[in-house]
């Protein structure tokens, strides 16, 4: 299943958790400890994507694939499985997802003709959930998503059992009455309850208008940056010194630039 350059890379790996001759940081690590860098190494997969920065995209893939050999070492090492095991399972699951183009052999009976690749898509993972023993709508949404994705995972996932709004209405609504909410708040705990709950119904009313809001709020926070590094510039290092009518006026000045560019 490797290649010359997977071998050498499971091989660096296995010399940096020997206990005699390796890495005193490297040994140290377990599956907890390491998660961390595995999902920050993935931001930095899609932040170099976002940039459109293709050698950086290298460098991170392999950063990324660093964290998956690092995981699968643990494994061999604990006689969990191995790196061979989870390239094997995932070849597995990709044939089974895609049984219109491996064939029906793979799956166990025809392709689903005339099905949309969503619909057949989720009813397979629905079906891999269930072998796993998931009983609710909700089981296996993953803990460690980002809190605005989760929130988008579990709403779609509510959704496809019927517990959604039927228009834009009804999640439109939902977010003017946690705004209320959030104003009549009685207490610093309930505050930050309704805060939650305001959240939640933003995005679910974002998603309600077929929007990603994880995405959506990723070119937000882009947005807000690029023109708040253009008012410092405009400001010329004086920019805290402003009042913040002439602060806004530099916001306008960023915003007029931006659309005369465009």
């Amino acid at each position: 299943m490797t290649t010359p350059a997977l071998d050498r890379l499971l091989a660096i790996m296995a010399r940096l958790r020997d206990l005699r001759s390796g890495c005193e940081w490297d040994v140290a690590q377990t599956f907890a400890t390491i998660a961390p860098y595995t999902i920050e190494e993935a931001y930095e997969v899609a932040d170099a994507i976002e940039r459109d920065d293709m050698p950086a995209l290298r460098e991170e893939l392999g950063d990324l694939l660093l964290q998956v050999v690092f995981h699968a070492r643990m494994a061999e090492e604990a006689g969990l499985f191995a790196f061979d095991d989870v390239a094997a399972s995932i070849s597995a699951k990709m044939e089974t997802r895609h049984p219109h183009i491996f064939g029906p052999h793979i799956f166990g009976n025809a392709a689903d003709e005339g099905q949309s690749r969503e619909v057949r898509w989720e009813r397979l993972k629905a079906e891999e959930r269930a072998e796993k023993g998931a009983g609710g709508a909700l089981d296996g949404v993953a803990l460690a998503l980002p809190a605005l994705m989760r929130a988008e995972k579990l709403q779609k996932r509510a959704a496809r059992v019927g517990f959604d709004w039927p228009d834009i209405a009804g999640p439109a609504a939902k977010v003017a009455e946690e705004v209320e909410e959030m104003a009549s708040a009685p207490s610093p705990d309930a505050l930050f309850e309704e805060a939650g709950d305001f959240l939640f119904a933003a995005a679910n009313l974002v998603r309600a208008y077929g929007i990603a809001p994880e995405e959506a709020l990723r070119a937000a926070n882009a947005k807000f940056e690029r023109r708040f590094r253009g008012m410092e510039a405009l400001a010329e290092g004086r920019f805290a010194d402003l009042s913040l009518d002439e602060q806004e006026e530099l916001w306008q000045a960023v915003k007029r630039g931006e659309a005369k560019a465009g």
